[in-house]
């Protein structure tokens, strides 16, 4: 379960993101942190239960560094402003299709999928979903998953694919660049016991689409 208590750190770090602010407030991130993954342990704990594969993982396999890194990007601000953690067999730095749980005030959500794919892997997912649309269509219109995430996301050309006629019957499914799934979850249910339960439900929904995305890799 995560506490207002952590929600309420989010917060205040959106509003004051310095570093002076921080270590002034160290002891607010350390138990928000802890809560964290805690959370995380849990909630390992519950998916490992539908996919045993992620069995073995622990938070430090999932959980991403609060700090950014601000080389290339306009925006200096030091920290993030949410708590982040991947989850997938092998942990955050696999390159796999899983889930991502994201936790902040007012945006939280639980997303699953392939976000920008190398080209290889991109072509590959193609060639998948080329060969075997039937079972792909099958899995996005599944009533449990779009009850949880309603339909496929992500980044689209605009064009047309290499290697791919104008006319092909699901040209939208190949313009995708990332296929991505997501269902945003409000503060209320974040805060609640029943936050793990209703993850595990939406993972559940989510893994056969994560099968279908990792096939292409087999």
């Amino acid at each position: 379960m995560v506490s207002a208590l952590t929600l309420s750190f989010l917060k205040l770090l959106a509003k004051n993101n310095s570093r002076e602010w921080f270590e002034k407030n160290r002891s607010k991130y350390d138990a928000a942190k802890a809560e964290h993954t805690l959370f995380i342990q849990n909630l390992i704990e519950a998916l490992s239960k539908v996919d045993p594969k992620l069995k073995g993982l622990t938070p430090k396999d999932c959980v991403f560094r609060i700090y950014r890194d601000v080389r290339f990007s306009k925006n200096k601000d030091p920290y993030k402003t949410n708590l982040g953690a991947g989850i997938n067999p092998g942990g955050k730095k696999v390159e796999i299709a899983g889930a991502y749980i994201h936790l902040e005030p007012g945006k939280s959500f639980i997303a699953g999928g392939r976000w920008m794919p190398d080209a290889p892997t991109l072509k590959r997912i193609r060639q998948e979903i080329d060969y075997n649309t039937a079972s792909f269509k099958k899995i996005i219109s599944n009533k449990d998953f779009v009850k949880q995430f309603n339909q496929l996301e992500g980044q689209k050309l605009k064009t047309v694919p290499k290697g791919y006629s104008r006319d092909h019957p699901e040209i939208e499914f190949l313009k995708h660049t990332s296929f991505i799934v997501s269902r945003e979850l409000d503060d209320k249910l974040v805060t609640s016991p029943d936050f793990i339960n209703e993850l595990t439900i939406a993972y559940k929904a989510m893994q056969p689409f994560l099968r279908f995305l990792n096939s292409a890799l087999d």
